[in-house]
C-alpha cells in the first residue's frame, strides 16, 4: 500500500536472497470489480505496445512519429517538431504555421501530429492515460490495421476509436460542445475488396465530467472478439460496440492530433492563441496487454530470505519501482496511491 503521504524516498536497492529471477505482473487499470478478464486467465503486458515515456526521446524501437501513407487531412499536417517526451509525457503540440505549405493539390496551415506502433496485435486490452489538448484539433487514441496487409477479403480497413475528441467549438455545430466532454468511440469498416464484406460505423459515447483537457483520464478498451468491444473510463466499464464487420484482422496503435472538415481553424476562436501548455494534448502513459494462461498456484510457498526496496521516484501522482542489483536497474512498473503491485518469485531448487 502506497499512502498519500509519500513524498520523497532516495537511494535505491532491490537485495534478493535464494531467488533466481522477479518479474513484475503489470496489470491494467481497472476499478474494483470491473476488470472482466475470465477465470484462469490473466492480463499479459505487450511491452513493444506499451510505454510510460520518462526518458527525453520517443523509442524508437516501439514508435514512429509520422507515417508515409497520410501526412494529415487539410489544414492539418504531421510534423515532427510538434512531438516531444518531456516530464513523464508523450506531447503533441499543435501550432499555426508561419507559412502555407501545398502539398499534393491540398493547403495546410496548421501542424499536428502522429505517433505510430511498429507492432500489431489482435484481441487484447489497450489503454492510455491521456489529457486533451484546448484547440479545434484533437486528441486521440485508436487502432487501424494495414489493408496491403491482408489478403482475399481480408484486404480492407478496420479502425478502432477508443476516444476522439477536440479541444474546443470553433464555431461550428452545437453538438461539437458535448463532444468536447465526452469519450467518443467508433468501429469502422471501409475501403473493402469483396462486395459481401459489411461496411459502415457504429460508436457510442460517454460524459468525462468535464472538458477533456481540464484533466487526465484514462481510455481503455479490451478487444474481446471478432463482434465485440467493451470500452472503459477511469476503470470502469461504460458500454460495449459490436463492429459494422469482423475485427479480426491485426491492428496498429495510433496517438493523433489532427484536424476535421466539421470543426475548421477560425481566428479567436480556434485556440491556437492559447498558451503552448494549452495546445498540448499529453499521454501519461499507454499500455496493451493479452489475455494468457494464469498457471500462478493456488498456495504461497515461505521463502527463507530478504527483500530490500528503496528509491521510490514519484510521477504524476504515482511510485516508480526499480530493480538495480549494482546500477542500470530495469524498470518494474508503476503504483499508484492506494493500490498494491505483484511480483512472480522463481525459487532455485535446492541440491
Amino acid at each position: 500500500m502506497i499512502l498519500n503521504t509519500i513524498q520523497r524516498l532516495s537511494g535505491l536497492l532491490i537485495f534478493i536472497l535464494l531467488v533466481s529471477d522477479v518479474i513484475f505482473a503489470q496489470q491494467p487499470y481497472f476499478q474494483s470489480g470491473n476488470d472482466p478478464k475470465p477465470a484462469n486467465k490473466k492480463w499479459e503486458i505487450i511491452d513493444k505496445m506499451s510505454d510510460d515515456f520518462d526518458g527525453t526521446t520517443l523509442d524508437n524501437s516501439k514508435w514512429a512519429i509520422n507515417t508515409p501513407t497520410w501526412i494529415g487531412r487539410p489544414p492539418g499536417i504531421f510534423k515532427t517538431n510538434a512531438v516531444k517526451v518531456e516530464d513523464g509525457n508523450l506531447k503533441f503540440t499543435a501550432y499555426k504555421l508561419q507559412a502555407v505549405e501545398n502539398v499534393g493539390g491540398n493547403r495546410y496551415t496548421h501542424a499536428g501530429a502522429l505517433v505510430r506502433s511498429l507492432q500489431s496485435q489482435k484481441f487484447g486490452y489497450y489503454e492510455c492515460k491521456m489529457k486533451g489538448n484546448k484547440t479545434f484539433m484533437s486528441s486521440t487514441f485508436w487502432l487501424i490495421n494495414t489493408r496491403n496487409e491482408g489478403t482475399g477479403c481480408d484486404v480492407r480497413v478496420t479502425e478502432l476509436d477508443i476516444t476522439e475528441t477536440v479541444g474546443v467549438n470553433s464555431g461550428g455545430a452545437s453538438w461539437i460542445n458535448t463532444t468536447i466532454s465526452n469519450m467518443n468511440s467508433n468501429t469502422h469498416s471501409r475501403n473493402t475488396a469483396c462486395n459481401n464484406t459489411p461496411v459502415g460505423s457504429k460508436g457510442d459515447k460517454v460524459g468525462l465530467g468535464g472538458k477533456s483537457w481540464e484533466d487526465y483520464h484514462v481510455y481503455g478498451a479490451w478487444w474481446k472478439s471478432k463482434e465485440e468491444i467493451l470500452f472503459y473510463l477511469d476503470g470502469k466499464f461504460v458500454y460495449k460496440i459490436k463492429p459494422p464487420a469482423d475485427f479480426d484482422l491485426p491492428m496498429y496503435l495510433r496517438m493523433v492530433t489532427e484536424t476535421y472538415d466539421w470543426n475548421p481553424p477560425k481566428a479567436g476562436k480556434d485556440g491556437m492563441n492559447d498558451t503552448q501548455e494549452n495546445r498540448t494534448t499529453y499521454y501519461d502513459w499507454v499500455r496493451t496487454y493479452k489475455l494468457v494462461d494464469d498457471t500462478t498456484p493456488d498456495t504461497v510457498a515461505a521463502i527463507p530470505g530478504t527483500f530490500q526496496a528503496e528509491q521510490f521516484n514519484l510521477k504524476s501522482g504515482s511510485v516508480k519501482i526499480e530493480n538495480t542489483p549494482g546500477s542500470g536497474g530495469k524498470n518494474l512498473g508503476f503504483i499508484r496511491n492506494n493500490d498494491f503491485t505483484e511480483y512472480k518469485v522463481n525459487v532455485a531448487s535446492a541440491g
